[in-house]
């Protein structure tokens, strides 16, 4: 009897507390979220899979771990993001706003940033292919406010 009881009292405590996957982790799929504000927020985790971002603002938000993955963020304002240990494969950045970002140990693998804004924007240890280091390095400005790191620094140009 003191066993059942036992065995009813964990189940209960079990369906109270959320597991850690579920706690405010969203997954976005195939969706088209140009112009939504999304600025400020807690998006840890969170992923972005074959979206249209344009124009979607992100701004200040703590994006760590997040994942977005075959996805356009043109003209999307990232200013202030903090995208640490995060994933964003095959995204197109193109004319976003990534001003003062952190981009620290984040896989920007097949990603582009044409004509991106980087200044402040820290790299430090990102993985990015060899061509977008060099296009980024010709116009790589800035130290970010959070790490005191420049962003050719980053970037480790030459």
């Amino acid at each position: 009897m003191l066993f059942w009881r036992f065995c009813s009292l964990l189940l209960a405590l079990m369906l109270c507390v959320p597991l850690p996957a579920q706690a405010g982790s969203v997954d976005y799929k195939y969706l088209d979220l140009s112009g939504k504000d999304f600025s400020s927020q807690s998006l840890i985790e969170a992923e972005f899979s074959h979206c249209t971002l344009d124009q979607t603002d992100f701004s200040h938000s703590d994006l760590r771990g997040a994942v977005f993955s075959q996805s356009t963020m043109i003209e999307a304002d990232l200013r202030d993001v903090d995208f640490t240990y995060g994933i964003a494969y095959l995204v197109k950045f193109t004319d976003a706003d990534l001003r003062d970002a952190l981009f620290v140990e984040t896989d920007l693998l097949r990603s582009s940033f044409d004509n991106a804004d980087i200044t402040g924007a820290d790299f430090s240890y990102a993985i990015l292919e060899r061509s977008e280091v060099k296009k980024l390095c010709s116009r790589a400005t800035g130290v970010n406010s959070k790490t005191g790191v420049s962003t050719r620094d980053s970037l480790e140009c030459s």
